[in-house]
């Protein structure tokens, strides 16, 4: 027995001393604090008389949600936005000059000198500038050459040679112009020819008015002397148009309009229709005239340019003499109708 209680003291005091330890420190300590009031928490609101929350869409149709939005300016006044109100209204603007557009320039504008660079650089120096100024941009001076056609007709009546060149000298206003044109056969023998002298005014940017003299030369017949008064330019569509009248010293009236267009296919190949009629007011049997529309002529030429100034061409020309002028025609040998291909030359230079 003995034995046995000193096996299992040891035994007993490790577990007293094991719970000892877990035991809470201050157990059975009276711990007295002091009381605490008991602050509640206050409402702000409180006192305060809070409706219910009300839905902003209570009541509200909500099936169609697809309607347009409602227009920002309903129920505002409108009508007064329709004009633009004025950025300075309300400025005094009475020390500002409101000058109508068109009112003509104040009086102390033109009281200075014509050019005020002559104040400058003085009235010699600027009067050879000005001069030089006006020459290089308006009044050059140009001269040229146009052989409009040189050619050989083949075909009804017998073979025969012309030629229609004309040329100028002077400025783009005033210019001092000249022509010529007669025909004959390949034989040598001339049939006729005339040459004018005129003066051109510009009239128009593409019209030019002519007058002078024209000196007919016949072979066969009396030379005749003419007054001549026309126009020569460029008709719409680019038609070249060159109409005169003539009035002879011996009082026959007649008149001739010739008119042509170059048709570009390429920039070097021209086809050019050609029309020219001629009139006379009355019968003149020495320049092979008859009253009314005396003849016409219309040709067709296809030239290529090799260059500008150089261009071959070949082509057919119909002529045809109307009225009393076929009598006359007829009676000088002349075929009244005929038809010719012709090849030529058109240069200028």
């Amino acid at each position: 027995m003995s034995r046995l209680f000193l096996t299992l003291t040891p035994l007993l005091l490790a577990a007293g001393l094991a719970q000892a330890q877990s035991v809470d420190p201050h157990a059975g300590h009276h711990q007295a604090q002091p009381a605490r009031a008991a602050t509640p928490t206050v409402d702000p609101h409180a006192g305060h008389a809070m409706p219910p929350s009300v839905d902003p869409h209570a009541g509200h149709d909500m099936g169609r949600m697809d309607a347009q939005p409602a227009d920002p300016h309903a129920g505002h006044d409108m009508s007064t936005m329709g004009a633009t109100a004025d950025p300075h209204a309300g400025h005094d603007r009475g020390g500002m000059s409101m000058a109508a557009p068109n009112a003509p320039p104040p009086s102390a504008a033109l009281s200075g000198p014509a050019h005020a660079a002559d104040t400058v650089f003085g009235a010699q120096a600027m009067a050879a500038s000005r001069s030089l100024l006006i020459a290089e941009n308006g009044d050059v001076r140009t001269t040229g050459v146009v052989i409009d056609r040189l050619e050989a007709g083949l075909g009804d009546g017998a073979d025969a040679y012309l030629w229609d060149a004309q040329g100028w000298t002077g400025g783009d206003i005033h210019r001092l112009w000249w022509k010529t044109e007669g025909e004959g056969d390949l034989q040598g023998r001339l049939h006729e020819a005339e040459i004018q002298a005129l003066y051109s005014r510009a009239i128009s940017p593409f019209w030019n008015l002519q007058a002078g003299v024209r000196q007919d030369i016949r072979p066969d017949g009396p030379d005749a002397t003419h007054v001549v008064l026309g126009f020569q330019g460029l008709a719409p569509h680019w038609w070249e148009i060159d109409a005169a009248a003539f009035l002879s010293t011996k009082g026959d009236l007649s008149a001739k309009v010739e008119a042509e267009y170059d048709q570009r296919i390429t920039q070097r190949l021209i086809l050019q229709p050609r029309v020219e009629a001629a009139l006379s007011a009355r019968d003149a049997p020495e320049l092979d005239l008859g009253a009314g529309l005396s003849s016409i002529q219309a040709g067709l030429r296809l030239r290529y340019e090799f260059t500008r100034e150089f261009a071959p061409y070949f082509g057919i020309e119909w002529t045809r003499a109307l009225g009393s002028t076929t009598d006359l025609i007829a009676a000088r040998g002349d075929e009244p109708d005929k038809t010719q291909v012709v090849v030529g030359l058109k240069t200028w230079f």
